[in-house]
């Protein structure tokens, strides 16, 4: 008898199957590289913003925080989306 996991994971390669195959070492040390780099390019918009959004809070002006913030969390989410191409790219390769 098959589990619940094991049957939704039935239907989801008959939906949409996708071929997997395992990474070579190349390729997984390209990616460990992408992860690197763009941690650094994380935590380097991070150091630029957060002590602005911290001056902001301190100064009790809320709005320039917020912006900032909402700065800061833009900056990640593109980031991220970026890495994720970009591993894509290499997964493909």
């Amino acid at each position: 008898m098959k589990s619940a996991y094991e049957l939704a994971m039935e239907r989801l390669n008959k939906q949409s199957p996708s071929p997997s195959k395992p990474l070579t070492a190349e390729q997984k040390r390209k990616i460990a590289d992408l992860d690197s780099l763009y941690r650094a390019k994380i935590a380097e918009r991070e150091i630029a913003l957060k002590p602005g959004i911290e001056e902001a809070r301190f100064a009790g002006d809320a709005e320039k925080a917020d912006a900032l913030g909402a700065e800061l969390r833009d900056a990640v989410r593109k980031l991220q989306e970026e890495m994720e191409r970009e591993k894509e790219k290499i997964r493909a390769a």
